[in-house]
């Protein structure tokens, strides 16, 4: 199911990642920057991206190194507590969160069961419990009657 964006969302991802973003079309386009670690990073946000007949959300993430995709989000949570923006995407029992941090650094979990998220993440291999922390954010988020307001 697509759920659309209205300029507030787009606003406070802004907020957080304390750039504006480059409209083009559909497309938002955020360059964010550190001068501290000197990293770079881009971040887009396809809005109703047509594939295959099908309209869809499309998160991009370009480093020098690295290109990120999250396809079908279905929800973000921009946190300017935690300085950064996760993106998320469920197909069934499974989510994965791409997470866009206001110093340019980007984390992605994906295919993640949501058993591992609701359960006691200290009774998780150690390699697991950062995933579980991170996208425990999903708890607070109702995907099946989640809405992303007005479209833009």
């Amino acid at each position: 199911m697509i759920h659309n964006f209205s300029e507030e969302n787009i606003q406070s991802i802004a907020r957080v990642l304390d750039c504006k973003p480059k409209q083009s079309g559909n497309v938002f386009r955020f360059e964010i920057s550190d001068n501290e670690t000197a990293r770079k990073i881009a971040l887009e946000i396809h809005i109703g991206l047509a594939i295959n007949d099908d309209k869809t959300n499309l998160i991009s993430v370009y480093t020098r190194d690295t290109f990120l995709q999250l396809h079908n989000c279905t929800a973000f949570i921009a946190s300017e507590l935690l300085n950064q923006v996760t993106f998320f995407g469920k197909d069934g029992d499974k989510i994965s969160g791409l997470i866009v941090e206001k110093e340019a650094g980007c984390s992605l979990y994906a295919n993640v069961k949501e058993s591992v998220l609701k359960g006691d993440f200290t009774e998780l291999p150690p390699e697991v419990m950062m995933c579980s922390v991170a996208l425990s954010l999903t708890e607070s988020v109702d995907f099946e009657g989640f809405n992303f307001d007005d479209e833009l």
